[in-house]
């Protein structure tokens, strides 16, 4: 409420003609400019389903654990098995079953991608705050718990692509389609 209150100050004042003390008029939008290069730069992280892109860093899942705990418990549940979060590991059925169960080991297709995907929206509750160091850890500790790599294997820029996922040749690539 005082937010509206100070912000319609602020507009009558400025209406008036009078300036507001402290108060920024902005420049606009910057429309028809480029963007500052830091700014692009900072917001160009994609990793590609062959590791392009993925940073310096790595993990394991015995690192992982512990920030899986701290971070990822809360939703996805002991395990990975779920809670308020999807579950992540543990797959009794395929996808092809009667009773398909969409997990991490039977669903994802890249192993780069899942790290894409826990660095830019997870925590739920602060999405991009994992470092690269504990997003590898998280990765092979969603790994580890679906079967696909071992407990001390380590995941970074060069392992993380050679991962190959259960479901890899599961969809279609559409640059193959007539």
């Amino acid at each position: 409420m005082m937010t509206i209150r100070i912000w319609a100050i602020t507009l009558l004042w400025t209406l008036a003609g009078t300036e507001v003390p402290g108060a920024e008029i902005p420049e606009g939008p910057g429309l028809g400019r480029p963007a500052p290069a830091a700014y692009i730069a900072a917001w160009d992280t994609d990793v590609m389903a062959d590791g392009a892109g993925l940073p310096p860093g790595a993990g394991t899942a015995e690192a992982g654990t512990r920030i899986y705990a701290q971070q990822c418990l809360s939703c996805h549940g002991e395990d990975g098995l779920g809670d308020s979060g999807d579950q992540l590991a543990g797959a009794q059925h395929k996808l092809t079953d009667e009773w398909p169960e969409k997990t991490i080991g039977t669903f994802w297709p890249y192993a780069p991608t899942l790290f894409d995907f826990i660095r830019r929206s997870m925590p739920m509750r602060t999405p991009g705050s994992l470092g690269d160091d504990d997003t590898y850890a998280v990765t092979a500790y969603l790994l580890y718990l679906n079967g696909i790599i071992g407990f001390k294997d380590e995941m970074n820029a060069v392992s993380l692509p050679k991962v190959r996922m259960p479901n890899r040749d599961g969809f279609i690539d559409a640059r193959e389609l007539p």
